[in-house]
């Protein structure tokens, strides 16, 4: 890995000063304990935590412009944190700082329901948000599986489960409010939806990390609660049949909302964890979602790409008990997974294909984690050529984070080379910043100078995206 360089060597002095003032001003509200940072540095996967040197409860963009500000003066750097669901280390500290969570800012500000928008604060999780919105007819369908912040959602550019149908968070979000390194506050588009005025700094900004700013409010796109869901389940012989048919899926122009993969060690631990009595094979979770008559014919023609491309067993329902039931083993996929190899610690990582591609990289995928040996299920957002491996380890055995290290790299390049990318949903954050190079070659540098003009003290975020800022 090429470590990232941060400009200014740590200054205890500064960041004693900038503590004692946030102490001062914010009391409670401010935090130092080595179990609060433990808890704002990184604790979901493989990535070792890097602490903060404190953390602020944030509760308006003006004291979060404030603290920015603070720190500016003293080159010290800021580390947004909203749930800390994310995957790839982006809450680390490893030049130290201060964490500011945004898990206060939590209103949902305005409902537009006529205009199918809404705005809400960057502390708001998912649920929550679809929760307040249930008698309005309208829902967020963005659902990366965890219950994570809007905030955290559009720094990382989130997707999920409904993004065959619904796209991801930079299809959804219409606006930002966010404050910059110097602790100016700019709202980067209106409510319309669409524009031609001026550079897209909300597509700037969504997917950025926290390096280029910190987000305080998000304006996003709603959609209208389907009059009727279906959903299905169907299994299949190998893992390239159940691709195939995806892949079929897709090119027939079927609309599928979710279409979601598991493979035998998935659905095994599935099994188990969830009290499902699934075959353990290769298999499809799918929904659709429109009218009562649409649901039923897009069902129907499923079951036919299904039956050609050699699966067995697919059901259907409308029945929400059914559906609940389904897709909430999906969604505690991660923890069922843990229990294939109890002690063990999961590295989750994922790639994204073009879906023509979506077969042959799953295939190659299996092949190297037989080889290797390695306890570790796929699932996959498959309707979009996206999926995740999640690699058991043993946390006493460093051989085994040798070979994850060849792995990773191989299953990273591999889906490069096919024309997608090493994430397509969890982010660069630290872990997969050595393949941004490759990936992206000469965009890099571009990438490198935006981070320099906008944020020249390299305070936002450091160490995260960039394999190099200097």
């Amino acid at each position: 890995m090429v470590e990232p360089v941060f400009v200014h060597e740590k200054n205890p002095e500064a960041v004693e000063n900038v503590c004692a003032v946030l102490k001062d001003r914010f009391g409670e509200r401010f935090a130092t304990g080595q179990a609060m940072r433990e808890q704002h540095g990184h604790t979901t996967t493989w990535l070792s935590n890097q602490v903060p040197d404190g953390v602020v409860f944030a509760q308006s963009a003006q004291e979060v412009s404030d603290i920015v500000k603070l720190c500016a003066e003293h080159d010290v750097p800021i580390i947004p944190f909203g749930t800390g669901s994310s995957l790839e280390g982006h809450l680390n500290a490893p030049y130290g700082g201060i964490s500011i969570d945004v898990s206060q800012m939590n209103e949902i500000l305005e409902v537009h329901a006529e205009d199918l928008t809404c705005r809400v604060g960057a502390g708001v999780t998912r649920k929550q948000l679809n929760d307040y919105l249930r008698d309005t007819g309208l829902f967020f369908p963005i659902d990366p599986g965890a219950d994570a912040s809007i905030g955290g959602m559009a720094a990382t550019r989130a997707s999920g489960t409904n993004a065959v149908r619904y796209g991801t968070m930079k299809d959804t979000v219409l606006s930002l409010t966010v404050v910059m390194p110097d602790g100016s506050i700019v709202r980067t588009a209106s409510r319309a939806k669409k524009s031609s005025a001026g550079y897209d700094l909300t597509r700037l900004l969504v997917g950025s990390e926290g390096t280029l700013g910190i987000i305080c409010d998000v304006t996003l796109k709603l959609s209208g609660i389907p009059q009727a869901i279906a959903g299905g389940i169907c299994n299949f012989p190998d893992l390239e049949s159940a691709c195939h048919a995806v892949i079929m899926t897709i090119q027939c122009g079927i609309p599928v909302a979710r279409i979601e993969l598991l493979d035998p060690l998935q659905v095994k631990a599935c099994n188990d964890y969830s009290k499902l009595s699934l075959k353990e094979r290769p298999t499809l979770f799918v929904e659709f979602h429109g009218s009562k008559a649409s649901v039923s014919e897009q069902s129907a023609l499923f079951a036919d790409i299904v039956a050609d491309s050699g699966g067995e067993d697919f059901t259907w329902t409308t029945k929400a008990e059914a559906r609940t039931e389904l897709w909430s083993a999906r969604h505690d996929a991660y923890w069922a997974a843990h229990s294939l190899r109890p002690g063990a610690k999961g590295l989750s990582t994922d790639v994204c294909v073009p879906i023509s591609r979506l077969a042959e990289c799953v295939t190659e995928t299996q092949k190297d984690l037989e080889e290797f040996g390695f306890i570790a299920p796929i699932v996959g957002h498959v309707g979009d050529g996206n999926f995740h491996v999640l690699l058991l380890l043993d946390p006493e055995k460093p051989e085994e984070h040798d070979q994850a290290e060849i792995f990773l790299e191989r299953l990273a390049m591999r889906a490069i080379d096919m024309g997608g990318t090493c994430t397509g949903e969890h982010g660069v954050g630290q872990g997969k910043m050595k393949y941004m190079a490759y990936e992206h070659g000469a965009g890099l540098d571009v990438m490198a100078a935006i981070k320099r003009a906008i944020d020249p003290q390299n305070i936002m975020n450091p160490g995260k995206i960039l394999p190099k800022v200097e």
